[in-house]
């Protein structure tokens, strides 16, 4: 069985309370991973990941097979570069568990596989609720009850210029303090009814404040803003998102206005 989510660019985030709660704003993307999920050649096989067709260490996708004790194969498309703050590591996990649950006849709800892949995506370290925009769609912002989503339309523009990684941004303890503070501030000031542009906008400040954009997502945001529109770099990523502007930057997708689904 093959499934899709989306990417997501997370614009802002904070800390929540606990695991199964997000904090932040992001937005679902067109381009996202697909997962073609087949039973292993060894029936008690631990699960194998490939992307690209080469198998790989993908430890969020590794661990949430294994929570659904399936001898799984998740070969993974990436339509988004993986590890510069598109969410591909979420995206990735959720579709393999969406193919796996349809592929093996399991009986998880939607809300269960959600919450497995979620869970898997903390325990790696490589996101803190990207998972949760990609299963709806559209721009998401949440305060650590229920996330809430906009529909929205709006195309976006994008570069990516390299990773961060994401484990070692959430591992640093005076990084994230300040993303708490910030973070916070930010999303507690957003209306109640925000554009993708206000949205990039207190992103970029966000950004700044927490002192993360090197000097190439600069001059992105720079040229974006020369151009009319507004920019921001993406959460967490060496990558430049914009809204109001079009051939500013090299790659053009589009909100994805739904949530991950079986193909």
């Amino acid at each position: 069985m093959r499934a899709f989510a989306p990417g997501s660019v997370t614009a802002v985030f904070a800390p929540a309370e606990t695991a199964d709660q997000s904090k932040g704003a992001s937005v679902a993307v067109a381009d996202g991973v697909v997962a073609d999920v087949t039973p292993a050649e060894r029936r008690h096989a631990d699960p194998v990941v490939a992307v690209g067709g080469e198998p790989t260490d993908f430890e969020p996708v590794e661990l949430a097979l294994r929570e659904l004790d399936v001898p799984a194969r998740a070969d993974l498309t990436a339509e988004v570069p993986i590890g510069r703050g598109f969410g591909a590591s979420g995206a990735a996990t959720l579709a393999a568990l969406l193919a796996a649950n349809a592929e093996f006849g399991l009986d998880y709800s939607r809300e269960q596989l959600v919450e497995v892949a979620h869970r898997a995506e903390v325990e790696a370290g490589t996101g803190l609720g990207d998972v949760f925009v990609q299963n709806r769609g559209g721009l998401v912002v949440g305060d650590g009850g229920d996330p809430r989503k906009y529909e929205r339309e709006t195309p976006v523009e994008y570069a990516s210029f390299g990773p961060i990684a994401t484990e070692e941004a959430l591992a640093d303890d005076d990084l994230m303090a300040a993303v708490a503070r910030e973070g916070s501030a930010t999303l507690d000031a957003l209306p109640d009814d925000p554009s993708l542009a206000r949205v990039t906008r207190d992103s970029w400040a966000f950004a700044q404040a927490v002192d993360l954009p090197t000097d190439e997502v600069r001059e992105a945001v720079a040229e974006v803003e020369a151009a009319g529109g507004v920019a921001s770099m993406a959460m967490v990523g060496e990558t430049v998102f914009a809204v109001g502007v079009e051939g500013v930057l090299p790659n053009r997708t589009e909100v994805c206005p739904d949530g991950a689904k079986l193909l």
